[in-house]
């Protein structure tokens, strides 16, 4: 199915209310993350006190939409023991929370008797989900724009699901 799929600024940008996005995968591989896990395995830690140096353009237009009052939720779900992956996104988490998103963690264990859509997925507004394609290593394979109510529907029950039982970031230790 061949469809155009807006990018995550323009998603953002249309925004008003809420924006949240559930994560599945122990391991991503796309181009802007990859850069980011290279440099951390190598030794790279990002300063707190040095903002300009986060990742950017992201982190400033999670601030800005943040600063128009929408709430951006993140809830991971993860392996115990966390890969090595997981432990690079959760030392970096510190400047998504800093930007204004809310992220919590949770054991996939504890996620066994949830209804889980296939895909990792943003939902924009209660109305618009963008589901994230990843091949078998974690290469983006591109989205998938959804509107149907029913579809709506499991992602924010399913998201809502994880958020409950999840962990705060500032109390989840990997």
């Amino acid at each position: 199915m061949s469809q155009n799929v807006p990018g995550f600024e323009e998603l953002l940008r249309g925004c008003e209310r809420s924006a949240v996005h559930l994560e599945t995968r122990d391991v991503y591989a796309v181009d802007y993350e990859e850069s980011g896990f290279a440099a951390w395995k190598a030794g790279h830690r990002h300063d707190p006190a040095d903002r300009a140096s986060w990742w950017r353009p992201w982190l400033d237009l999670v601030s800005e939409t943040v600063g128009r009052s929408v709430i951006i939720r993140r809830a991971r779900i993860v392996s115990e023991p966390v890969s090595e992956y997981i432990e690079f996104e959760h030392h970096s988490t510190f400047t998504n929370v800093a930007a204004g998103e809310s992220v919590r963690w949770l054991p996939r264990r504890r996620a066994s008797d949830l209804c889980l859509p296939g895909n990792d997925f943003w939902l924009f507004d209660d109305r618009l989900v963008r589901f994230n394609h990843f091949t078998g290593d974690g290469a983006s394979a591109g989205g998938e724009m959804r509107e149907e109510q029913a579809v709506v529907k499991l992602c924010s029950s399913a998201f809502e699901a994880v958020w409950e039982r999840a962990t705060p970031h500032e109390e989840f230790c990997v």
